[in-house]
């Protein structure tokens, strides 16, 4: 009878336990990074694009005695504040999207925005960007306005600390692709693949003159794909995010992603770092003739 009620206890106590599991999800002071590492995460960003929003996660919602409303849309949203970042301890359950969290995949919980959102963050203490999709909610603490996964700290360059100061911006495709970084103006598709950059003083005294123009164009070239579906999908986005046009010559069945024409050596030198920074190491420069 003793061994039976000792049983039955251990039944007990473990049903207990799961039911006040996913109270205590939000509640949690601790988390940890993976347990074992065997080389740095794959932290490459996440690819913008239309989705529509989860009806479900658009309802207001509850947690330790907070109200939330989420917003009905992501557009023009802008914030700053701090991000925290979590991992091991919520590896492998869902996502309020469903979804299941994976603390290696550049994802992010965020209280109000719907869901999937793709959002920019900036950490503004050391300049580094990651671009993420909003696929959770939280993070139900102080102070904070987003937490991201473990892959995305990395990249962030703060997960060997709590939390990190950053700007988020929220990356808005509509179904017709036209797309809204920020607050800043919304760009249609067509401009994704050819946006005109006003002409330099060289370039106008050269046409005025009637001599043939031989300024040298800069391009940064970013990477060199197969999948061309893969090699626009990515042009548009780097077009949208740092406001240039895109190339993509193709040589020998390969996409050269390209940024420019860029005005000055300058200017592409700038952005060139920017690139280099934000997940683009290999990027170089090119010239050709405008």
């Amino acid at each position: 009878m003793l061994r039976s009620f000792v049983f039955l206890s251990a039944i007990m106590a473990a049903l207990c336990g799961c039911q006040s599991a996913p109270e205590s999800r939000y509640t949690m002071q601790q988390d940890t990074a993976p347990a074992y590492v065997a080389k740095k995460p794959e932290t490459l960003d996440a690819v913008p694009k239309y989705e529509a929003y989860r009806q479900f996660n658009s309802r207001p919602y509850e947690v330790l005695g907070q109200r939330y409303s989420p917003l009905a849309s992501g557009k023009g949203f802008e914030e700053i504040g701090y991000a925290s970042w979590y991992g091991q301890k919520f590896h492998g359950h869902l996502t309020s999207n469903g979804e299941t969290y994976n603390m290696f995949a550049m994802t992010a919980a965020h209280k109000t925005l719907p869901l999937p959102s793709y959002v920019r963050v900036t950490n503004l203490e050391n300049g580094q960007q990651a671009i993420v999709r909003v696929n959770d909610r939280g993070p139900f603490h102080d102070n904070r306005i987003i937490d991201l996964s473990y892959a995305a700290a990395v990249k962030l360059g703060y997960q060997h600390k709590g939390t990190a100061k950053v700007k988020i911006e929220v990356i808005h495709f509509d179904q017709h692709n036209n797309v809204t970084v920020g607050n800043r103006p919304t760009i249609t598709y067509d401009e994704y693949l050819g946006i005109t950059v006003p002409a330099s003083p060289t370039a106008i005294d050269s046409e005025k003159s009637g001599l043939p123009n031989t300024q040298p164009a800069i391009y940064i070239q970013v990477a060199a794909l197969s999948d061309e579906k893969r090699a626009k999908s990515i042009s548009n986005v780097l077009s949208a995010l740092y406001q240039v046009p895109t190339h993509l010559p193709r040589v020998d069945n390969i996409y050269k992603l390209q940024l420019g024409p860029i005005e000055n050596k300058s200017a592409a030198n700038v952005l060139l770092e920017q690139l280099r920074k934000n997940g683009y190491p290999n990027a170089y420069t090119v010239e050709g003739t405008l």
